[in-house]
C-alpha cells in the first residue's frame, strides 16, 4: 500500500463558473487558475501522484501549457487515474477536507463524491469529502479563496 497527501488553494476573483469536486456550485465569483481552478481535484490530483512517487500536478499539467487552460480537472483526474493503473495501484480510499467560509458545501458532497468515485473507477464507500470554515479567520475565513487538503491510500492490484 501507498499513501500520498495532496494540498491545493486558489483565490477568488474569477467571473466564472465555481467547480469543486466536479461539480458546478453557484456561487457569485469563481477560483483562479490555468484550468477550471478545481482546488479539490488538483489536492486529490497530487495526493496520487505523490502515492504513486510521480511528482505533482505542476509537472504533469504545467500552467505554462495552453493545452490545459480552462480545462476540466476532472479530465486530468482521469488521466491521473489512467497512471494509477498503469503503475500497478487502484484507489484503496480517499478522504478530503474543502476549507471555505462560503458558499456552503453540504448539499453538493453527494455530488461530488459520486463523480470522483466514478471518474477513479471506485466505489462512492471509498470516496469520503468533507467541508469545514475557518471561523472567519486566514483567506478562507475572509472568503479570499478555497483550500482543499486529500489524502489517498493506494493499494496494489491483484
Amino acid at each position: 500500500m501507498r499513501i500520498g497527501h495532496g494540498y491545493d488553494v486558489h483565490r477568488f476573483g474569477a467571473e466564472r463558473a465555481l467547480v469543486i469536486g466536479g461539480v458546478e456550485i453557484p456561487h457569485d465569483r469563481g477560483l483562479v487558475g490555468h484550468s477550471d481552478a478545481d482546488v479539490l481535484v488538483h489536492a486529490l490530483m497530487d495526493a496520487m501522484l505523490g502515492a504513486l512517487a510521480m511528482g505533482d500536478i505542476g509537472q504533469h499539467f504545467p500552467d505554462t501549457d495552453e493545452r490545459y487552460k480552462g480545462i476540466r480537472s476532472i479530465d486530468l483526474l482521469r488521466h491521473v487515474a489512467g497512471l494509477m493503473d498503469g503503475a500497478g495501484f487502484a484507489l484503496g480510499n480517499l478522504d478530503a477536507t474543502v476549507v471555505a467560509q462560503a458558499p456552503k458545501l453540504a448539499p453538493y458532497i453527494p455530488e461530488m463524491r459520486q463523480i470522483l468515485a466514478e471518474t477513479l473507477g471506485a466505489s462512492v464507500g471509498l470516496v469520503n469529502v468533507k467541508a469545514t470554515t475557518e471561523e472567519g479567520l486566514g483567506f478562507t475565513g475572509d472568503g479570499s479563496g478555497i483550500a482543499a487538503h486529500a489524502v489517498v491510500l493506494l493499494r496494489e492490484n491483484g
